[in-house]
């Protein structure tokens, strides 16, 4: 066996273990904003919900004042002289009381430490809006890659219908001793080399189908085909100033978020150096001395010299560090929406280039290839030539054209567009 074919036949063995799981039924065709109505429901997207309503119930922890506390005791037990007789309740000599305690939190910290909460759910559903762009963006770019993969392998097996076209046209001009055997054999490693193309590119179609269809939550992505057009770019909308649109977005947001709870936070670690004050009663039954005494109670905490520096301190760290990671996000958002409308314009200007000019010229070119080598009036090494220009231009034509979709969702996505 020679070297061809045992790498077509590897390629063949890979294509048909990927198709095995389609069994040859029928394609599921999914259009663009299907995948994208999946990819806001997914698993990623029900932990991050779960996340935030986690947040959320922390606002409800927090915005609550400490428990009154209640006690009751059992004391002035004479173990020398013993208890009396009686009831336990009502004759023996057992100091019985029940008491309540309350804390008064002072210096406003549980309207501070309600607002960290707050703040820290918002962030949190900032992050959860974040990931469900990151996951519509992700999911964009696997449809086009899978509306790219469909057309590559078109592209592909039309080029290998072509050389086997060819193939044949140069075995009858060998036979009838108008080519040489060297042009034959040469006709025959083109027709072998574009079906081992045609296969790498089915393989790369199944890998495209798998990642949109973990991304979608779709168990069919043996049989997923991606259905529509390339779309229209609307150019032009990145007039609006870049900074404005950088305040709208949802990891700003987040980081915003945090730092008005690091703010909160650090006004509640300032507001330890206001002690808590604890308010109690207690009525005591007492027989042979009174059964009704009350007891009335106050404590506080005595500081002497410490005065919570060391909280005050962290809560002021993490303030800096969530201002610095707010200036961070920021930047790079503004980095980011200037990368995407370069990328944008870019690839506006590589598609239409090659649409309005490359790819007409190239299919001319080849076609008067494919016509002068069926007369004669070329050789074969030309027509190869021809034909793997055509190739490449028709296969980067159609890469421009991925391009320019996944740029221009990713900026209509980000922008809210």
């Amino acid at each position: 066996m020679s070297i061809r074919q045992a790498l077509r036949l590897t390629l063949l063995g890979g294509a048909a273990a990927c198709m095995a799981a389609g069994g040859g039924a029928q394609a599921a065709e999914v259009s663009l904003d299907e995948a994208l109505a999946a990819a806001r429901d997914n698993l990623d997207l029900r932990i991050a919900a779960h996340g935030v309503d986690a947040a959320r119930a922390d606002i409800a922890a927090a915005d609550h004042a400490p428990l009154p506390q209640l006690s009751a005791k059992l004391s002035q037990i004479d173990l020398q002289n013993g208890i009396g007789p009686g009831s336990l309740l009502g004759g023996k000599r057992i100091d019985k009381g029940v008491g309540l305690d309350w804390t008064w939190e002072r210096g406003g910290k549980r309207g501070l430490r309600t607002e960290a909460a707050r703040h820290g759910a918002g962030a949190a559903e900032a992050d959860r809006d974040e990931l469900r762009l990151q996951q519509l963006l992700a999911t964009q770019a696997a449809f086009f890659d899978l509306l790219a993969a469909q057309g590559r392998r078109e592209q592909l097996q039309a080029i290998e219908g072509s050389a086997r076209q060819t193939l044949d046209i140069a075995r009858r001009r060998m036979n009838a001793g108008d080519a040489a055997l060297q042009d034959a054999a040469r006709a025959e490693v083109e027709a072998e080399r574009a079906a081992a193309d045609t296969l790498s590119a089915q393989l790369d179609l199944q890998r495209a189908q798998f990642v949109l269809a973990q991304l979608t939550g779709r168990g069919d992505a043996a049989t997923l085909q991606a259905h529509g057009d390339w779309p229209a770019d609307d150019a032009g909308s990145e007039a609006t100033a870049l900074e404005a649109r950088v305040a709208q977005r949802a990891d700003v947001h987040a980081a915003e978020e945090r730092v008005r709870a690091a703010e909160a936070a650090l006004a509640g670690a300032s507001a330890l150096r206001q002690g808590d004050v604890t308010w109690g009663a207690s009525f005591d039954h007492y027989p042979g001395t009174s059964t009704r005494q009350v007891e009335l109670r106050l404590s506080m905490p005595l500081a002497f010299g410490y005065h919570y520096d060391g909280e005050a301190e962290r809560a002021r760290a993490q303030l800096g560090q969530a201002q610095d990671q707010l200036e961070k996000v920021r930047a790079l958002a503004l980095i980011e929406l200037q990368r995407l409308a370069a990328e944008r314009t870019a690839a506006a200007r590589r598609a239409q280039r090659y649409d309005g000019d490359i790819v007409p010229r190239s299919r001319e070119v080849a076609a008067r290839a494919e016509l002068a080598y069926g007369k004669g009036a070329l050789s074969l090494t030309e027509l190869l030539d021809a034909r793997r220009t055509l190739r490449a231009v028709l296969l980067d034509a159609l890469a421009a054209h991925a391009d320019l979709a996944k740029a221009s969702g990713a900026w209509r996505l980000r922008n809210g567009a």
